[in-house]
């Protein structure tokens, strides 16, 4: 058997970092992550704790900083293969790792942080579409340095979305009444952040992704506005009112509303209205897909996942 690729996770202890983590470590790679030395007495006990869990997983933490090129280039000479899950703040600094994988020349994938919708694809308005064009440009620089790479678009995080219903300004189920975006019949897909951990070390050493694009698009994950409610209110046992947003008024209120609930609704736009996630077909050319790669994979349903949450 071949040996397993050496990853090093820039963006561990992030939302999404963390399950790609867990993933590594459960399939058997030796699995790295760069953490800042503050983080290692970060007074969010939640961060320490984290590092605590790496650890005891076996992960080797290397001291360096996404800013600190030397550190960078040092961490990145011992791995096979780097996997970037920093947040928003960070997609354009990105550039910074492009830059020293490119010195280090030994790395044989890149997998830049995506985890959302397909950047190249999409029709964005607002804040969604300036966090797009970021990531977009991060993937001209990795395919202009001729760097080996595979983007992950996993859609939706069930996790973040399914449990407030894309609802803006929302921090608990909702129980009574729900805004639904457009007509409510765009279909979007929802993936739990272990399975989407699962799916990115999957692609790790499979010459089937490289230099493609994997998609997250399990058969039973695809739900519009619409059948995402009618299965919530079949869970709960309650019909919740429902407001449609029509498109002009979505538009409006990206505009007038602050930062992230601007950030948020120009998702829902380009989501639930103009239908990003799945508007288009798969072409061999730029991509694959990841349940049909890996069909031994058993993800969780929207339907497990709603009903999980309820029991």
């Amino acid at each position: 058997m071949a040996m397993k690729s050496r990853i090093l996770i820039i963006g561990g202890t992030g939302y999404i970092g963390k399950f790609i983590v867990e993933a590594s470590t459960r399939a058997g790679h030796p699995t790295f992550a760069l953490v800042r030395e503050s983080t290692l007495s970060d007074p969010n006990p939640s961060k320490r704790e984290l590092v605590q869990k790496f650890n005891n997983l076996g992960v080797t933490l290397l001291h360096g900083d996404l800013y600190d090129h030397e550190s960078l280039v040092k961490a990145i000479k011992q791995v096979d293969v780097v996997i970037s899950t920093v947040g928003p703040p960070q997609f354009a600094d990105q550039i910074k790792i492009v830059a020293a994988i490119k010195e280090a020349g030994n790395i044989k994938k890149f997998f830049p942080s995506e985890f959302g919708n397909d950047v190249d694809r999409v029709h964005a308005v607002g804040p969604a579409k300036k966090a797009f064009a970021t990531k977009a440009e991060i993937r001209r620089a990795v395919e202009a340095e001729g760097i080996p790479y595979t983007y992950v678009v996993n859609n939706f995080f069930a996790g973040y979305f399914v449990p407030i219903l894309a609802q803006p300004e929302v921090t608990a189920p909702p129980m009574d009444k729900v805004y639904i975006y457009g007509d409510g019949n765009t279909q979007a897909i929802f993936n739990k952040e272990d399975d989407i951990g699962t799916y990115t070390i999957r692609a790790v050493d499979d010459p089937r992704t490289l230099n493609k694009i994997l998609y997250l698009k399990p058969p039973k994950n695809f739900y519009s506005f619409n059948e995402l409610v009618a299965l919530w209110e079949n869970k709960i046992g309650k019909t919740l009112e429902k407001t449609y947003v029509p498109e002009d008024k979505i538009l409006k209120d990206i505009e007038e509303s602050p930062f992230p609930i601007s950030k948020i609704l120009s998702i829902n736009h380009s989501i639930f209205v103009k239908g990003d996630q799945t508007n288009f077909e798969i072409e061999p050319s730029f991509g694959v897909e990841a349940s049909e790669l890996y069909p031994d994979v058993k993800y969780t349903t929207v339907d497990e996942y709603i009903t999980q949450m309820f029991t």
